[in-house]
């Protein structure tokens, strides 16, 4: 005989036939791909073809590809004299005729050319560079120029679709599409060419490839989001990760370049690192987010208003910042004598502070006699004191305070005593830096 089915199952009963029902239109929206077609037409007439000519030999970056894979984006390759040409991509940004775009498309340059989207080709002048953004100001002569507005891009939002439009591979007005993968992304690209670096690139995976770097990254309504200067990769070709410099860090860098021949940035004055679950075990923190104050100058303005190592910064002006970069963002869009408030934890308490910004001069003067601490690509490093050193009998180095995967790869771990790199003696962080500097790559 059959046994009893168990009581849950013996209740079931066959369901009623119900009408079909329509599915809500938010689902509809939601699985839609949205046409790019008036942001093309908006984006690609303000978009330029920026050829570079140079008079005599120069080194090219490409020699940098293993040592840094990011480096490998501008379509430049070995300049022969006397006659050579490297070529890039630049947006328009106002009806007379400026343009932004990076300054490794036109350094060194001896004349810049401009190919307009009507194909009319001008003579550009160089206004103005800034090598810690890696951005560059041009004017080509002319009026009633089309041109791009800038976007806010704090507003931008990861997932959200974004066209980057350029010259790749000499293949003008080249759309392709993609969506914001990340935001405020270090990817260590300038820290070669300035100590003072802001990073804070917007990643997203729009194909990017040689001769887009200058190029704009836009929003569907066509607004310049950012400036495509980089993407990753061990080919030198598009992976699947390009990177853009913020919209609103290009505006202040192209109004300082106009107004000022110069970008004029203020300065905090403090060290910092991002926050991740081993620093925060490591120093007791309350908090998995912000920028770590690794170190105050004493003469700049965080430690005039109260700021103190051991701080996590998690707001500039309102705006919550979440990692070391978002703050070099944030900080970089005012000039020296500008009040900005910050809110950071000390313990498990909320502060808050009135900082006034110093200008470049004082804070190199500042970080030339008290710094202690380097960051370096995705590794950070500390100088012993005089008590480590008479502990571990050595007259001099440089601590591993975290290695990165790279160092980590090679065998240095956090905690290692680096006293020597290739011969050189290291009884200084800027020791430290020029060995990292010269040997192109991590210690190994």
């Amino acid at each position: 005989m059959a046994e009893p089915l168990p009581a849950a199952f013996s209740r079931y009963t066959e369901p009623e036939v119900r009408p079909e029902v329509e599915a809500p239109a938010r689902v509809e929206s939601l699985t839609a791909v949205p046409s790019f077609v008036e942001a093309a037409k908006a984006a690609r007439p303000s978009v330029v073809h920026i050829k570079s000519r140079f008079q005599a030999r120069r080194p090219s970056r490409n020699g940098d590809f293993f040592s840094n894979p990011f480096r490998e984006f501008f379509d430049e390759g070995e300049v022969e004299a006397p006659q050579s040409m490297a070529s890039g991509s630049g947006v328009i940004i106002s009806p007379d005729g400026y343009i932004a775009t990076n300054n490794h498309v036109i350094e060194d340059a001896d004349v810049v050319e401009v190919t307009l989207f009507d194909n009319r080709t001008l003579r550009a002048e160089v206004i103005g560079v800034d090598l810690s953004t890696d951005l560059a100001l041009l004017k080509v002569d002319g009026r009633q120029f089309p041109h791009l507005t800038f976007a806010n891009s704090d507003e931008v939002e990861v997932g959200q679709w974004v066209l980057a439009v350029g010259n790749p591979m000499d293949l003008t007005s080249t759309v392709t599409a993609g969506i914001v993968s990340a935001k405020g992304r270090n990817i260590n690209l300038l820290r070669a060419d300035s100590e003072f670096a802001i990073e804070s690139f917007i990643q997203t995976d729009a194909a990017v490839n040689k001769g887009n770097s200058g190029g704009a990254l836009v929003d569907l309504e066509g607004r310049l989001v950012g400036i495509n200067t980089a993407i990753a990769s061990r080919t030198g070709y598009y992976a699947g990760y390009s990177f853009a410099i913020p919209a609103t860090i290009v505006r202040k860098v192209m109004e300082d370049l106009l107004s000022f021949g110069e970008v004029r940035r203020g300065f905090l004055g403090v060290s910092i690192r991002p926050v991740d679950a081993e620093l925060a075990d490591a120093e007791g923190l309350s908090v998995l987010k912000g920028a770590f104050v690794s170190s105050v100058n004493a003469d700049l303005g965080a430690a005039e208003a109260g700021i103190e190592p051991g701080d996590v910064i998690i707001s500039v002006n309102q705006v919550p910042v979440s990692s070391s970069s978002e703050l070099q963002e944030q900080v970089s869009r005012f000039r020296p004598g500008d009040r900005v408030r910050i809110v950071a934890i000390r313990g498990r308490a909320e502060k808050e502070f009135t900082v006034v910004l110093k200008p470049l001069s004082t804070a190199i003067s500042a970080v030339d006699t008290q710094r202690d601490v380097l960051e370096f690509r995705d590794s950070y490093f500390r100088l012993l004191t005089e008590a480590e050193r008479r502990e571990l009998g050595v007259d001099r180095g440089v601590m591993v305070e975290d290695a990165g995967e790279k160092m980590a790869k090679g065998g240095i771990q956090q905690g290692f005593v680096i006293t020597e790199v290739d011969g050189q003696e290291i009884a200084s962080i800027e020791a430290l830096e020029d060995a990292l500097m010269d040997s192109g790559e991590y210690i190994t």
